[in-house]
Order: C-alpha cells, then structure tokens, then sequence
C-alpha cells in the first residue's frame, strides 16, 4: 500500500504474508481489537507501525480497548493513536513501542468524553 507522510500502511494480505497468517485470521485480529484498521480508498489498511518482528504490537490491544471505552470510533483511535500527543511529545504508537505502556494509557484514559 501508499506511504501518507511518515505512516507506512499495509492491507490485510500485505499483513498477512509479513506475519505469515491468512488474510481471514488477520481480519480475526482486526474483530479481536488486537490490531486496527481504517478504509483507504477503499480498502482496509493497517499502520506498518502497528506491528514488531513477531506480531502485532503487544500493548496495543489494551490500549485501543481504552480508547474504545473513552468513546473513540475506529477513525479516531486512529488518528489519536499517529499523530503526535503533545502530553507524550510523541505520537502514542510510539510511546507504546518505546515501552511506555502505563503513560499512554494514563493519557487515552484521560480524554473520556
């Protein structure tokens, strides 16, 4: 898939073959909330950030299902999740790849509406 910016966005069978899973056990990972992902012209698309070596991010379950629970869609978990938190002095997919668990969640928690 296309670069937008920085972001690197992957499709379901891109993900699939970089994990060596099926495109419908993707998808599962999709209904799961273990991973998320935004339609792009048309197509479902996956932040290449998202995912380490092994798999999908291992805090980033945990943390879309805050942002869930705060009211956020998908569309904007999304967004919140790329683009620079100022509280973070980083976008939070990054805080959370530097292992900054607890802070990203504190800050996804704080912004319940």
């Amino acid at each position: 898939m296309a670069e937008d910016g920085q972001i690197r966005w992957l499709s379901v069978p891109e993900v699939g073959e970089r994990l060596g899973l099926s495109p419908s056990r993707v998808r599962r990972l999709l209904e799961e909330r273990i991973l998320l992902a935004v339609r792009r012209e048309g197509v479902l698309a996956i932040p290449e950030s998202f995912l380490d070596e092994e798999g999908p991010l291992r805090d980033l379950r945990g943390t879309l299902l805050v942002l869930g629970d705060a009211g956020y869609d998908d569309e904007e978990a999304m967004r919140w999740m790329l683009e620079p938190e100022d509280s973070l002095g980083v976008a939070p997919v990054d805080a959370l790849r530097a292992g900054r668990r607890s802070e990203v969640r504190r800050v996804a928690q704080a912004l319940a509406f």
